[in-house]
């Protein structure tokens, strides 16, 4: 297999490890008559004000107050929210990565939109996280080492982005869309190379898979000794396994800034880093990703933007209010849509995002004057990038709630022949 190949299954498995998280807290929330009432009583009230339209962005270019735009960003964030959450739900990956780009075509700044999607995914995680049930899984050795260096990575991203930010707004938002158009252009191209080819019989497997089995890195990074050495797995391996606690702290840092550079959570390359690079059984895997969300997403959102004034609270309960119901509809979509057609949604979505990312970059190197065009046509670069991305994410939204609603009877159906076996399990 070609090293971009390699990439690419790891970035693909990063994006489903990150969904099917996102899945299992949302669903968790879902459940919960409680959580959801809290959540209604944070957004209410804030649809209620922004109503009123009372208040505006204030600040300067170093601090903006915890507030908010007007009743239609909010509205927008809500929407976002539901588009991201039909991603998820329904092509069991992606969704994650268009969130900050989304934000950003909806004109919030870049760093904020960094901001506030932490903000979300911490929120999301407090409030749909059962820690106490996955705790069992957890190496605490591997975890700690782990959280130290994400810890530390948070505070490098964070400086990178601040930094920029105060250098020159204009280019703390090219570098944010330069990451992502690159990000999303990589994974895009080759989704999109790999929906192809499964049509025309040449590649197996479904949307949700991913590179499997052992690896021989994870077997060379295992035999690097660099003390001290933390040993995990105990009750999968006899006498468990060994890697350098320095490893894993600096795959820590790794995750942190991409966290805090990217506004992610992290939890999107955890999980194939444990397992593919540092080779930890998914079980135990599972368990510290977990942890390492709520720590490096909370630690990220607080201390290096809630603190400067970079995050809009009501944006972030928009967004979460939208995913919960956008997972909701798109997991259940699932069972009446064709896998081929996720695959090739799976694509047209990260390549929504990367065209909308990559548009913005000639308006940003001319006003930094690192290029020559006219305003005319980087305008008209920007505006043809965000209508084709507003495009390709409502279409998918309206394809994939007018599957749900015209087989709703379908999938009614198939709940309650289910249960009464689910009954007897319980039993």
């Amino acid at each position: 297999m070609s090293f971009p190949r390699k990439v690419f299954e790891f970035l693909k498995a990063s994006s489903v490890a990150h969904a099917k998280w996102d899945y299992e807290v949302s669903m968790s929330i879902l459940k919960n008559r409680k959580k959801m009432l809290i959540l209604l009583a944070l957004c209410l009230p804030i649809l209620a004000v922004t109503m009123l339209e009372a208040g505006d962005m204030i600040g300067s270019k170093t601090a903006y107050a915890p507030a908010f735009y007007s009743t239609g960003i909010f509205l927008a964030s809500i929407a976002i929210g539901l588009c991201a959450g039909l991603i998820t739900g329904c092509i069991g990956a992606g969704g994650g990565f268009i969130i900050t780009p989304a934000l950003m075509a909806a004109g919030v700044k870049g760093i904020l939109a960094v901001g506030t999607d932490l903000f979300h995914i911490f929120a999301k995680a407090i409030m749909g996280t059962s820690v106490h049930k996955k705790l069992g899984n957890v190496s605490v050795k591997l975890a700690g080492a782990f959280l130290v260096g994400s810890a530390g990575g948070t505070f490098i991203g964070g400086a990178i982005n601040k930094g920029l930010y105060d250098k020159d707004p204009l280019l703390s938002e090219a570098f944010i869309s330069l990451v992502y158009a690159v990000l999303l252009g990589f994974l895009g191209f080759y989704a999109l190379a790999d929906f192809l080819k499964s049509r025309k019989g040449s590649a197996g497997g479904d949307a949700h898979g991913g590179p499997s089995g052992a690896t021989g890195l994870s077997i060379k990074v295992q035999n690097i000794k660099i003390p001290p050495s933390i040993t995990f797995d105990e009750d999968y391996v006899p006498g468990g396994k060994k890697i350098s606690g320095v490893i894993v702290a600096a795959g820590g840092v790794i995750v942190g800034i991409m966290a805090a550079i990217m506004g992610v959570g992290g939890g999107f390359i955890t999980f194939p880093m444990f397992v593919y690079v540092f080779g930890v059984s998914s079980m135990t895997t599972v368990g510290t990703d977990i942890l390492q969300i709520i720590f490096t997403a909370g630690l990220a959102a607080v201390a290096q933007y809630a603190i400067y004034g970079y995050v809009f609270y009501s944006l972030a309960m928009g967004m979460l209010l939208g995913s919960l119901i956008g997972i909701q509809i798109g997991a259940l979509t699932t069972k009446v849509v064709k896998g081929i057609h996720i695959r090739g949604f799976y694509a047209v979505s990260i390549l929504a995002g990367f065209i909308n990312r990559a548009a913005t970059l000639p308006k940003k190197l001319t006003e930094l004057e690192v290029i020559n065009l006219s305003k005319p046509l980087v305008n008209g670069i920007e505006s043809a990038g965000n209508v084709i991305f507003w495009i390709v994410v409502s279409a998918f939204a309206v394809w994939v709630i007018s599957k749900f609603v015209t087989n709703i009877g379908t999938l009614r159906g198939e709940d309650e022949a289910a249960a009464p076996v689910l009954a007897k399990e319980k039993v």
